[in-house]
């Protein structure tokens, strides 16, 4: 206590809290662990295999991704005809060219973790379901809805961030046009068996950083007439889609669960 008592002679701090602090940390719980304990809690220490190692740097794609548009040209894209896109691209944005129709991944994925980036154009001059529309397709045929909604009243299950046609999103966080938005995608893909659907297919999203869907069950593929139901199908490619509208996308990645 000679010590504690010099310490608080040249401190503000009492020597009341300077006891409280050593008690404090003379008591971990550790203090009355056996060694049997110990032992027995090693029992459940699982060792490997260990998870191998993703960098994963803040605006950037993970070390592991598959890049889709970084950018660099549209290498990884065609139109529905296996061509080249007629898209515009830049080192900054992917923007649709209206009338040259969807374009694909050249690649087919099944259970992915996708992000992307997106810009609705100004049209002032248009409403509801025309101002700005385009899609995230995953496996060609589950539509996410990219839309300017942003004081743009349209229906509930058709705007932004919807599965079109199928759920609503939770809460609305949209962002008026010409800003960038974000979707952060967790979609687990259905499983058939003998042409019969086994499992549906599980979406998650994250619109702008907010949870907007929570692991919902789809009830089959995206349809503008009609109630959704399910084809067989495998992997498929992701596509973008041209619906008359110049929006522009970045920053797109996936990584394959």
């Amino acid at each position: 206590m000679k010590h504690l008592r010099f310490f608080t002679q040249h401190t503000s701090v009492s020597t009341a809290c300077i006891a409280a602090c050593l008690v404090m940390f003379s008591s971990s719980p550790m203090a009355d662990v056996t060694q049997a304990q110990i032992e027995e809690s090693k029992k459940t220490e699982v060792w490997g295999p260990m998870p191998k190692k993703v960098e994963a740097m803040p605006g950037q794609a993970p070390s592991d991704a598959i890049v889709l548009f970084d950018g660099n040209g549209l290498d990884s894209w065609v139109d529905k005809d296996g061509n080249n896109p007629q898209w515009e691209d830049s080192p900054y944005a992917l923007t649709v060219k209206p009338g040259t129709g969807y374009i694909f991944t050249k690649q087919s994925f099944c259970d992915v973790q996708m992000h992307i980036e997106w810009r609705a154009t100004r049209e002032e001059e248009k409403e509801g379901q025309n101002k700005a529309n385009s899609g995230v397709f995953l496996q060609e045929r589950y539509e996410i809805q990219v839309l300017d909604t942003y004081e743009n009243k349209t229906y509930a299950n058709g705007q932004a961030a919807s599965v079109y046609k199928q759920f609503i999103p939770l809460v609305d966080a949209s962002r008026p046009a010409e800003e960038w938005q974000s979707y952060d995608i967790i979609f687990t893909a259905p499983i058939f068996e003998n042409d019969e659907l086994v499992k549906p297919a599980y979406l998650t999203l994250l619109h702008n950083g907010v949870l907007v869907h929570n692991n919902i069950a789809l009830k089959g593929q995206t349809e503008w007439i009609g109630e959704p139901k399910y084809y067989p199908h495998g992997c498929l490619p992701i596509k973008l889609q041209d619906h008359g509208s110049a929006n522009s996308f970045r920053n797109i990645w996936v990584r394959e669960i």
